[in-house]
């Protein structure tokens, strides 16, 4: 079981890495989806196997993942109001759509910033020697 855990969460892992480098270039509404499921397999995987890693690598791999989720999270429910108010009717020269927007913006921005540690394999190699993997 315990390198079934390690090889499980290796591959999320790498996954996550991947996702996080395609949201860093793009960050649509598919990527961001993309790399919440990713975020949360990989920490299921970190609460299920919990026994197999340490600690303290297991603890501050899932604050960091979940400063990531929030920061895709504020982008996220941008899109889904402007989504709504698309749909109600409500005209994009509107002022609560154009604030929205740059609210968006700004959240893309930010999780820009916070998605910087994550891109490449790099990350992949920090994670799995703070897991001992």
């Amino acid at each position: 079981m315990h390198e079934y855990a390690h090889w499980q969460t290796a591959m999320l892992l790498r996954r996550l890495a991947k996702e996080a480098s395609k949201t860093a270039r793009a960050s649509g509404e598919e990527a961001i989806h993309d790399l919440r499921v990713a975020i949360r397999r990989t920490r299921g995987c970190l609460r299920l196997f919990a026994q197999f890693y340490p600690d303290r690598g297991r603890k501050e791999l899932n604050r960091q993942l979940k400063k990531l989720m929030d920061a895709c999270g504020a982008v996220r429910d941008r899109d889904i109001a402007l989504r709504l108010l698309t749909e109600a009717g409500v005209p994009a020269a509107s002022s609560v759509v154009r604030r929205l927007t740059e609210q968006r913006k700004e959240a893309s921005r930010s999780l820009r910033g916070a998605l910087k540690p994550w891109r490449g394999a790099h990350p992949t190699r920090v994670w799995r020697t703070r897991l001992e993997l």
